[in-house]
């Protein structure tokens, strides 16, 4: 498709218009675009801007921003800096914006808990508790039903598990 205005270069750039339920369709080549100044102040889209707008989604804006937010102390990053970007300096920031954080966090991955995959080597413990929680489940489940003798088995499997990590359990629930 050859451009609009020159009719000489391929049409690169395409422009539609909606004004008043009326549709105006432009193809144009490179410089064309530029000579017109309907391209000029064509708004930058950015992927951290999107996403900095979800994490703004149901809270109420400040009629002012902080003038002076607080700072991680290692990397210097500020909350209004992470938004920008996307993501934290470094490990701390996690500690230094914890109460801003969490909230975002839910409304992106639907928990501030990880659920994900764990290391074998290293995320036993994690992977016992995981086990245990789930037979906790099933035992309740199997007290609803009256399976008492399954209960009784399920019971035995989460005590045996409980003292392999060496505590009771009882103060999570």
């Amino acid at each position: 498709m050859l451009c609009q205005e020159c009719k000489q270069k391929p049409a690169t750039v395409h422009m539609t218009k909606i004004i008043n339920n009326h549709k105006t369709e432009l193809h144009l080549c490179e410089d064309c675009a530029r000579q017109r100044e309907s391209f000029i102040n064509i708004p930058t889209f950015s992927v951290n801007d999107l996403i900095a707008s979800f994490m703004d989604m149901g809270q109420a804006k400040p009629a002012f921003e902080k003038l002076s937010p607080s700072k991680c102390a290692v990397c210097g990053m500020d909350f209004n800096q992470f938004k920008n970007i996307g993501r934290l300096g470094c490990q701390e920031c996690y500690k230094y914006f914890g109460d801003e954080l969490g909230p975002i966090l839910r409304k992106i991955q639907g928990s501030t808990q990880h659920t994900g995959k764990v290391p074998k080597r290293s995320g036993s413990a994690l992977l016992t508790k995981k086990q245990i929680q789930k037979l906790k489940a099933e035992l309740k489940k199997a007290v609803e039903i009256e399976a008492y003798e399954k209960a009784a088995e399920l019971r035995d499997k989460i005590r045996e598990l409980e003292q392999s990590q060496g505590y009771s359990g009882r103060e999570q629930q």
